[in-house]
């Protein structure tokens, strides 16, 4: 008899969930278009938030193209991580001579490299260590932040540069996989951080797509992005906010709406891209915090990391729910 009562209840709640998510279903269809519509209106500036991976720049790049747009406005926040993101397979070339200036003495000396990976397990981030251009080590990194050391022989004078390859990027049900990086320490007392001390380098260190890291904010990232890709920086202009934590959007839009008031700029139409369910909130910040002075669009580019698992996109679709929902109340002031 128990055993039956078990079964009993085990095709109740098989029930129950298939019931909830067949009603469940069309709802979160419909909120999840909702937040990802774009809105289109006849535009001259098209304004590039700039946190968006290299695919969606490239697409803002055709639409700035393809459309005639007289500008470009990259917008984020300044930098908050002390760690470079590898988003995708290449060199992290770190070129140490200024920090070893002065340094002239020969033997064993330890090379250390703190980084972590985004994902875990089998999907963690595989890394090569090279020392001028002789591979010295490879690395598993962990979830958790980790320092990476190897011992080196030689007179430190001899070292032109320390590269971190990120081999094996990849997208999946599991998530994206990537790789951060802090900083190169020497003997444990001569550290060399990635910002203005290194170069980033995807696929190839061919020179071809090379970054280097003396931006401070995600809006001067996208613009040299944007620019690798071709464009003529002279239509370019990043606009930075303040370092925060919380309301990243809505401090991007008051600095583009600070930037305005001096500005030599015409604008007919303003044309924001964003990325997937995230859209719907970045319009309606700009459309708030600029009062309605300007026609505004949004266009919404596919999220390819929500299209590839359910999971994801329940979970973003929750969050970027829950986010609309406090954003009205904190743009109540606007």
């Amino acid at each position: 008899m128990k055993k039956k009562g078990l079964h009993i209840r085990i095709i109740v709640l098989i029930s129950v969930l298939i019931l909830g998510y067949v009603i469940l279903k069309p709802a979160f269809n419909y909120l999840s278009g909702y937040l990802s519509k774009s809105e289109q209106v006849s535009a001259n500036v098209l304004i590039v938030e700039g946190w968006l991976p290299d695919y969606a720049l490239e697409m803002a790049y055709k639409e700035f193209r393809e459309n005639k747009y007289d500008n470009i406005i990259t917008t984020g926040i300044k930098s908050t991580s002390e760690y470079f993101n590898l988003a995708e397979d290449g060199f992290l070339i770190f070129y140490p001579k200024n920090s070893l200036s002065g340094i002239n003495y020969t033997g064993p000396h330890s090379i250390d490299v703190e980084a972590f990976s985004e994902l875990g397990g089998e999907n963690r981030a595989h890394f090569n260590l090279y020392i001028n251009d002789s591979l010295a080590a490879d690395f598993f990194a962990e979830k958790r932040k980790k320092v990476f050391s190897i011992n080196w022989n030689g007179d430190l004078k001899e070292i032109d540069s320390i590269m971190v390859e990120f081999t094996n990027d990849f997208m999946g049900d599991f998530g994206d996989r990537n790789l951060f990086i802090k900083d190169i320490k020497i003997d444990n007392k001569i550290p060399i951080p990635f910002l203005n001390n290194s170069v980033y380098e995807v696929t190839y260190p061919d020179g071809k797509r090379r970054i280097i890291n003396n931006y401070i904010s995600n809006a001067e990232l996208a613009k040299k992005r944007l620019v690798i890709l071709g464009m003529d920086s002279s239509l370019i202009t990043a606009v930075s906010g303040d370092k925060v934590r919380i309301n990243r959007t809505l401090t991007s839009a008051l600095a583009f709406r600070d930037w305005l008031k001096t500005a030599d700029i015409n604008i007919k139409g303003i044309k924001i891209i964003s990325l997937g369910t995230h859209a719907r909130r970045t319009w309606m910040t700009y459309n708030r915090v600029l009062n309605e002075k300007y026609k505004i669009g949004i266009i919404s580019l596919p999220d390819y990391k929500y299209n590839r698992s359910k999971i994801v996109r329940f979970l973003k679709t929750i969050r970027e729910t829950l986010g609309i929902i406090y954003y009205w109340f904190i743009l109540i002031p606007y």
